[in-house]
Parts: structure tokens; C-alpha cells; sequence
């Protein structure tokens, strides 16, 4: 009885629909699409809310203000559903009726982010993945900019939980690091006529600053991948900077930490050495007396012995694991001592020009055959510049030349023989003089 009540109600309603849609009266033909989808859901006949959204979608010549309504007033009923395929269902024929229309697009996304969730909450990761993929919000003019960053980071997150990592690094360019550096004091611009209005982003997404926190978590999940420290280093360098982490202690002292590990573990190049003085500049790094003296270290040109060193700093670097962002990685230890041989020989370098493999193989308290191993290495990835002469086991530094010195020295040597080239002509010339005037005599 009551079903027949609610198809008597509803076709009633589809009548008045049809009238004011014909008539082309926006404002009457949007109460008319929303008065069915309320009546279906105070009756709670899900079946017949699918299938009347399906069909006011369909009906011919249907204004898209009313598809739109239809869409927004049935998307606050997906957390009322009672079981989750029910939830599912109404997501499913909200998606395709949706689908390819560019006034709903913002609501599809919604969508989509909701149907990821239940997916992600099964288990079925690769599959909320490919889902939540198929939808470009960097192109929705309408979305608001926290909305956009968070659906991006929810791409890379989930990319990044099935260990595809190729495409969140891709996702992950789809943000600019600036845009989160962008003064949210400053008031907003007034729309120009025809432009399109942003819309407000939800109560549940999180703000600028939190979303920065976010996307450098997640780097630094994604630079792990790879064992990047020094693209690690600069993440949490980003998030340190964050006003409410540098404003509690508790937060910016393991951030902090991790930073100096990160800054040791990183090969030595210009972009390392810069942010290694601007670490140690840091005011609240006094606070950390251990991580200062391991830093200090490391600028000051004086070889470290790695036993002690490691011995200093070993509970510390076990104890990385308990604090924020866990371990520093399966193969940190080893590229620690590696870090610490490479700083070790860059030492030597700027002391000697010249010396003997067995005497660097002692200052490094190495063997031979890793001394000039690690040697070679350093060589062949252009940290220094030297030659081995191993029949005599003799190695030689030499300082690299700049583009600027190379040219000055061609520049000069090219004058010498400019110069030799002259005086023999003149040389020559004179003896051509001599001889003509001893003939003439």
C-alpha cells in the first residue's frame, strides 16, 4: 500500500516536472526533481531513488540546473544508506549520471573520493587507487585550491601504499612546493565577469599549512623509496618551517633530529654543504649539543675517526626509530661509515698533493684495496680530482678547473704561440735582410 502511495506521489510529481520543464521554469522544475528525491528517501525505497535519478537525468531536454539539484540533495543521503552496498549502489548511479558532465564535475570527484574510501576501508587498495586516478581536478576551474591539493595528495598517498611509485612521483609534480608558501592573509581577489566562481572547499579539508605537512610526509615516504637523504633532509627542512611545529618543542626536536642525520647521510655536493651551515646557524640547535658537535664535525676539515664516532653516536642512532618518521633505513649505517670515509679522503685531499696508497689506507684505517676502491668511486663521480699510480702506489690530488680557468689557460697558451709565431717570422725576415745585403756587397 505504501509503495503504491509513493508511485502515485511520484508520478504526480514527474507531471508537475514535466509542465515546468517545458515551460522552461528553472526555479519550479528544481523544487519538482527535489520534492521526488526527498519523497523516496523519507521512504526510504533506495531502489527507487536510483532509478528516478536515472530517469530525471534521461528526460528530454532536461535543464541542467535540475540534474545538478538532483545530484547535490541525493549526495547528502550516501551517509544515511543503511548497509554498504546500498551506500555503493547510490554512489555508482550518482557517478554515472555524473559522468561527462562538465556542471557536476566537482560532485563526481566527491564521488569518486567517497567510493575510493569504502574501497581503501575493504582492503582493496589497487582498486581505490585506479578509481580515485581517473579523475584530473587540476583541471576543475570551479574546486577550490585546498580541495585540489588534498585530492592530489589522496592519489599519491594511495599510489604510494601499492608501491607504484613511478606514478606518484608524477601525481606528486601536479603541486608546485609554492603554492604552499602563498600569504592566506591576503584577502581574495573579486571575480571578474565571466570568470568562474570557486567554490567554498568542505568543513573536512584540512588547511594550507596541514596539507603542506602532508605532501612532505609524503615525499619523504616516496624519497625513502630510493634512499634520496638529501632530498629527504629538505623535506623535513620544509616542515620544520612550519609556525606550529617551530612554536612546540615537542615537535620540531625530532624533526630537528632527523634533519642532521639526513644532512650526515647525504653525499657531499654544494646543495649539502649550504644547508649544512644553514643547520648550523639554527638558534635551537644548541639544544641539541650531541647533533651540533657531529655536525661541527663534519665542516671542520679534520679526518674522524669512524670507531669513535660510531660508538658516540650509536644509541642515538638506534633510538631514531622510536621518534617521529621512524628508522633512518635499512642502509643508513653503512652509508654513514661511507659518508665519513668520503669526508675523510676529501680531508687528505686538501692537505696533500701527494701520498702513498698505504699511508691514506692507514688515515682512513681502511685495507689497500678498499682505500682505492673508495678512491676510485669519489673519482669517478667527480668529487675531487686525482690520479693513482698503482705500479709505485702513489695517488695525486689535483684542484678541479672551473670552465673559467680552462679557457683563461687555452686563452694564454694560444698568446705563447702567437708570440714564438711572431719572433721566428722576424727572426727569418732579418736573415733574409742579412743575406741580401752580404749578395749585394
Amino acid at each position: 500500500m505504501q509503495e503504491e502511495n509513493l508511485d502515485a506521489s511520484v508520478d504526480s510529481l514527474l507531471n508537475v516536472e514535466k509542465q515546468m520543464r517545458l515551460a522552461g521554469d528553472v526555479a519550479g522544475t528544481k523544487k519538482a526533481v527535489i520534492d521526488i528525491v526527498e519523497l523516496c528517501y523519507k521512504a526510504r525505497a533506495w531502489k527507487t531513488l536510483n532509478d528516478q535519478i536515472v530517469l530525471l537525468s534521461k528526460r528530454r531536454g532536461q535543464l541542467k540546473q535540475a540534474v545538478t539539484a538532483v545530484v547535490q540533495k541525493a549526495m547528502q543521503y550516501i551517509d544515511d544508506t543503511p548497509d554498504i552496498e546500498t551506500r555503493i549502489e547510490l554512489i555508482k548511479t550518482l557517478n554515472n549520471v555524473s559522468a561527462g558532465k562538465i556542471y557536476v564535475e566537482i560532485e563526481r570527484a566527491r564521488l569518486i573520493k567517497k567510493l575510493a574510501e569504502i574501497k581503501e576501508e575493504q582492503g582493496l587498495i589497487s582498486e581505490a587507487a585506479d578509481l580515485m586516478q581517473e579523475i584530473a581536478v587540476e583541471t576543475f576551474g570551479a574546486m577550490a585550491k585546498t580541495e585540489k591539493i588534498a585530492f592530489i595528495l589522496d592519489q599519491v598517498r594511495l599510489c604510494l601504499d601499492r608501491q607504484d611509485y613511478v606514478r606518484a612521483q608524477i601525481l606528486s609534480r601536479k603541486i608546485s612546493p609554492r603554492v604552499f608558501d602563498a600569504d592566506a592573509s591576503k584577502g581574495k581577489k573579486k571575480p571578474k565577469e565571466g570568470d568562474n566562481v570557486v567554490e567554498e572547499a568542505p568543513a573536512d579539508i584540512p588547511s594550507l599549512l596541514e596539507l603542506k605537512r602532508i605532501y612532505y610526509e609524503l615525499m619523504i615516504r616516496y624519497h625513502s623509496h630510493n634512499n634520496d637523504y638529501l632530498e629527504i633532509c629538505r623535506s623535513y627542512k620544509a616542515i620544520y618551517g612550519i609556525p606550529s611545529v617551530k612554536e612546540d618543542s615537542a615537535q620540531w626536536i625530532p624533526v630537528l633530529r632527523k634533519i642532521c642525520w639526513y644532512l650526515v647521510l647525504s653525499p657531499h655536493d654544494p646543495m649539502q654543504s649550504s644547508l649544512l651551515n644553514s643547520t648550523l646557524e639554527d638558534k635551537n640547535l644548541s639544544e641539541l649539543p650531541s647533533f651540533h658537535l657531529l655536525l661541527k664535525q663534519l665542516v671542520t676539515m679534520e679526518v674522524i675517526h669512524w670507531a669513535s664516532l660510531w660508538e658516540m653516536y650509536k644509541v642515538e642512532f638506534e633510538n631514531e626509530k622510536n621518534l617521529l618518521g621512524g628508522s633512518l633505513g635499512t642502509e643508513a649505517e653503512e652509508d654513514l661509515k661511507l659518508r665519513i670515509i668520503e669526508h675523510n679522503i676529501l680531508v687528505v685531499s686538501k692537505y696533500y698533493s701527494r701520498i702513498t696508497l698505504k699511508r691514506l689506507a692507514d688515515l682512513l684505517c681502511l685495507s689497500l684495496q678498499e682505500a682505492e676502491k673508495h678512491l676510485s668511486d669519489m673519482i669517478v663521480s667527480k668529487a675531487l680530482v686525482a690520479k693513482i699510480d698503482r705500479p709505485i702506489g702513489i695517488v695525486s690530488f689535483q684542484t678541479a678547473k672551473g670552465s673559467n680557468d680552462m679557457l683563461n689557460s687555452w686563452a694564454m697558451n694560444l698568446e705563447k704561440l702567437l708570440d714564438l709565431v711572431e719572433k721566428s717570422c722576424h727572426q727569418i725576415h732579418k736573415e733574409t735582410m742579412v743575406h741580401k745585403a752580404v749578395l749585394r756587397a
